[in-house]
C-alpha cells in the first residue's frame, strides 16, 4: 500500500511547523509587529493556546504515520487519516474564528487557509486505499 506523493513530505514540514510555532510562542520569540491583533488580550491568548494541544495531536499522528510506513505497518493509513482530518479542523477553527473577529491578516490567514485545504486534496486518496 503505497503513500500519496508528497504525503508525508508535507506532514513532516506542518508537524516541524507546528512544533517550531508552540516552542517560539512559548518562549515570546515573535517581534510584536507580526503578532495578531489583541495578542495580548487574555482572552485571545487562552484562545490561541487552545489550539495547543490539537495541534500536537497533529503533530504526533502525522509523524507516526511516517514511521509507521517506514516500518511498513498499514497502520499508518489511520495515523494519517486521523492527521489529515485534524489539520483540517485546526485551519477551519482559525478561519472562523478570524471571520467573526474580523480580523482579515493574510499574515495569519493564508497558513490557516492552506491548513484547511491540503487535507482535502489528499483525505481523497487515503480514502481511495482504504477501499482497496
Amino acid at each position: 500500500m503505497s503513500a500519496p506523493k508528497g504525503l508525508f513530505a508535507i506532514f513532516f514540514v506542518v508537524d516541524i511547523a507546528f512544533i517550531l510555532y508552540w516552542t517560539i510562542t512559548y518562549f515570546h520569540l515573535l517581534p510584536p509587529e507580526l503578532l495578531y491583533r489583541d495578542y495580548t488580550n487574555p482572552i485571545l491568548v487562552d484562545w490561541n493556546w487552545s489550539f495547543f494541544p490539537l495541534d500536537m495531536l497533529i503533530s504526533a499522528s502525522g509523524l507516526l504515520s511516517i514511521q509507521l510506513y517506514r516500518s511498513k505497518s498499514k497502520k499508518w493509513v489511520l495515523f494519517a487519516l486521523v492527521s489529515l482530518l485534524l489539520t483540517l479542523c485546526s485551519g477551519l477553527m482559525a478561519i472562523s474564528f478570524w471571520i467573526f473577529h474580523k480580523d482579515f491578516d493574510w499574515g495569519w490567514w493564508i497558513p490557516n487557509l492552506f491548513l484547511l485545504f491540503y487535507p482535502v486534496f489528499y483525505l481523497n486518496k487515503m480514502f481511495k486505499i482504504l477501499t482497496l
